[in-house]
This record gives C-alpha cells, structure tokens and sequence, in this order.
C-alpha cells in the first residue's frame, strides 16, 4: 500500500508553499505502511524561528484554500520545531539545528521517498491554472 493520491498532491501544495517563503530541503516521505494514522510526512527546515512560523502559516493558509484544515499545530511557542497535522499528511517545519540533530530523514530511512518533482499540484481556488512542476 502506498500514500493516497490526495495525499500526495496534499504534500505538493505543503512543499510549494513551504518553498515560496524559502524553505530549504523539503522532502515528503510517504509513511503510510508504516504509519496507519498518516500517509506522507513533509519535511522542511529554516534558519531561524521567525522564517519557521513564516513557513508554517504559508503552508497552513494554502492547504487551507483546498479544505484541509488542521486537526493539531505543535510547537509554535517555541518557533524551533512546529508540526502541523492535517490528518493525511503532517509538515514538520524544523529549525536547521533541529533538523540535523533529530534527523528524521534517517528516522524513517525504510520508507520511500516521494519525487515531489513529479507530482502536479492542484489549481488554487479562483484561478484556472494548476501549478506544474518545472523541470530541474
């Protein structure tokens, strides 16, 4: 069993809106047969907490737009490691330091990592064009 389509175009926006306010090493790993709450974890790190939170709003306000809405937001006193749960996907925005020192890319190494470069995004809301990924 793999993540859900939903799932990942979910993932996709999240990563968009996470790269828009300069989000750096964003990747979606899909967790879904190892994890039966969730389908794809999206993970991205800043330099400093401010950015974080700038982050964090981005990808909640553009999920948001699709009807995702959270169902729980951790760690936003700290601005250092927030986690936003939107039920099929998670987005954990990390501190650079966090993220090299809990490493969750090493965490989850077992599951597979999804080439987001790949996926389409959905339309946003009030436009008729969908966001296409450019060629790297």
């Amino acid at each position: 069993m793999t993540a859900a389509d939903h799932s990942i175009q979910l993932a996709k926006v999240a990563a968009l809106a996470a790269e828009e306010k300069l989000a750096e090493k964003v990747l979606a790993i899909d967790v879904s047969e190892q994890m039966p709450l969730t389908d794809v974890f999206v993970i991205a790190s800043a330099p400093s907490e401010r950015q974080v939170g700038a982050i964090v709003d981005e990808v909640e306000d553009r999920l948001r737009e699709l009807g995702s809405k959270p169902i729980r937001r951790e760690g936003e006193r700290e601005g250092r490691w927030v986690l936003i749960d939107f039920g099929d996907i998670i987005v954990h925005v990390q501190h650079e330091e966090e993220r090299e020192y809990y490493a969750l890319e090493r965490l989850w190494k077992d599951c597979p990592e999804i080439d987001l470069a790949t996926v389409s995004a959905p339309a946003r809301p009030g436009g008729d064009e969908t966001a296409e990924v450019e060629e790297a």
